[in-house]
């Protein structure tokens, strides 16, 4: 039955409602639950790391800097240039802009999900995945579920590559593929099921592997042209060796794994129990959807860091089967799962709402002293792993590389002993020595706080702070250095 009900979406399409009522009366709905979902997002000035690398990415090239030449980071495009879009039309003193367009991933997501959902399994199953998604989307810690960073992007970009991939639109799959890689790599992993669909599909799929291959491979040529290929290559794809290793922080990173996995099982609590009982009733059917829950999980433990914003990818793919299950199970288990997921989403707001933020004050009055000692034209430093500093100082970072980690291979939170200057991204610190020298920091805080990569333990960061700066002040552990020679 259930090989029959999932195998079969034309059959189901063709007995669906037509017309513009259903999305009138859906639409709206998912437009309030996502809001409200997301709301949480709009009380804090920043949630994590990633959104302050990313705002002072922005700013950087909107003051005429070139991404993997001015500013460098191991990821694509794409994002960067969102968000400095939305500052170039609203300002750079909030994220405000950038929080409602998580706002529009979020609900183009779902919208997709129930129209993939509907197609296949009618009207019912159109408004269960749509509501499933948008109310298990903040089912991980606060500042991995709201904050507008890359994973939130990247799920309408694979959404659609499904969705066109299931209309045999294989161009415009391609587009959406790529348009994933290019928000951030492991959304690639998208291809994965799209080529499965296309080869069940298709009786001659020759042509439409042809059209998905010119979709994924044009936009991300032309996004290597628009920076430079070399560095587009190196950033996105070879200079990243030592991140994706996590030798000697075994422990440290399966210990987050498993963190990261029991609070979006939590999260899934409704969701979970129709699938398992869906498999025990039958096997077969939905092989593209296993596919794409398989792919998104290999895309989360590409590199062994587990963080949760990684987990995000899981949901779409986790909605949907949700979705196919409870059509062959007894009204009653709909019910169920969608009133355990309000709950738990309930208390996924909660904490959003509520969550302290330690590191987000220390930042704060970081930013405060920098603010304080330097001028607006003066360039700093940082020595640590929150560049967000720089964004709340209206500061200029002193370097192309904003945190310590690609200096480093703290990248990622490794606890390891894989941390320190021979570690780091190659040729990193002829670079990093050469910024330094041409224009000497106005000031330089070691915000390492006994980390690994401590100045203590950074022969070259240790040699310039004894030759030229003396220590001024701390700011909750931070050192603060103040150049001693003459400005440059």
């Amino acid at each position: 039955m259930l090989a029959g009900l999932l195998e079969s979406p034309r059959s189901a399409a063709a007995s669906r409602m037509s017309g513009p009522g259903y999305w009138r009366r859906l639409l709206p709905v998912l437009g309030v639950l996502v809001c409200l979902t997301r709301a949480p997002s709009f009380v804090r000035p920043l949630w994590n790391p990633d959104e302050g690398y990313l705002a002072v990415q922005a700013r950087i090239l909107a003051g005429g800097g070139e991404l993997y030449e001015t500013v460098v980071d191991r990821k694509p495009p794409l994002v960067p240039w969102l968000y400095e879009a939305a500052f170039a039309v609203f300002g750079s003193g909030s994220l405000t802009s950038v929080r409602v367009l998580a706002i529009v991933a979020q609900l183009s997501t779902a919208v997709l999900l129930a129209s993939l959902a509907r197609r296949r399994w009618g009207d019912r199953a159109g408004r269960t995945a749509g509501l499933l998604y948008a109310l298990v989307s903040i089912g991980l810690n606060p500042e991995d579920a709201q904050a507008a960073t890359f994973e939130v992007f990247i799920l309408p970009c694979t959404t659609a590559a499904m969705w066109c991939a299931d209309r045999r639109r294989w161009g415009a799959a391609g587009v959406a593929v790529a348009c994933s890689f290019l928000t951030k790599q492991t959304g690639g992993a998208v291809i994965v099921p799209v080529l499965w669909m296309l080869w069940r599909q298709e009786t001659a799929p020759r042509k439409g592997l042809l059209w998905l291959g010119v979709g994924v491979v044009a936009p991300v040529l032309g996004a290597a042209l628009l920076t430079t290929p070399a560095g587009f290559l190196f950033w996105t794809v070879t200079g990243s060796g030592a991140y994706v290793s996590f030798r000697g922080s075994e422990l440290h990173v399966l210990s987050r794994g498993l963190t990261n996995t029991g609070i979006l099982a939590a999260a899934c609590a409704g969701l979970i129990p129709p699938i398992l009982r869906a498999l025990r009733v039958a096997r077969a059917g939905a092989a593209e959807l296993w596919l794409w829950l398989g792919s998104s999980a290999m895309a989360v433990l590409v590199g062994f860091h587990f963080f949760g914003h990684y987990y995000l990818q899981l949901i779409p793919s986790v909605a949907l089967l949700a979705t196919a299950a409870l059509q062959i199970l007894p009204r009653d288990r709909l019910v169920t799962a969608v009133f355990a997921s309000v709950g738990c989403c309930a208390l996924f707001l909660a904490w959003g709402l509520l969550a302290p933020r330690p590191e987000l004050g220390h930042a704060q009055r970081l930013a405060a002293a920098l603010h304080h000692r330097t001028d607006p034209g003066d360039r700093v430093l940082v020595w640590g792993i929150h560049p967000e500093t720089y964004w709340l100082a209206n500061r200029t970072p002193a370097s192309r590389y904003l945190t310590a980690g690609l200096l480093t291979n703290y990248s990622g939170g490794r606890d390891g002993p894989q941390v320190g200057e021979k570690y780091a991204v190659e040729g990193a610190w002829p670079v990093f020595r050469a910024e330094l020298t041409a224009h000497p920091p106005a000031l330089v805080v070691d915000d390492s706080r006994g980390k690994p990569y401590a100045p203590d333990r950074v022969s070259s960061l240790r040699r310039l702070l004894a030759a030229g700066y003396e220590e001024a002040g701390t700011v909750d552990g931070a050192v603060l250095y103040a150049r001693t020679g003459p400005p440059d």
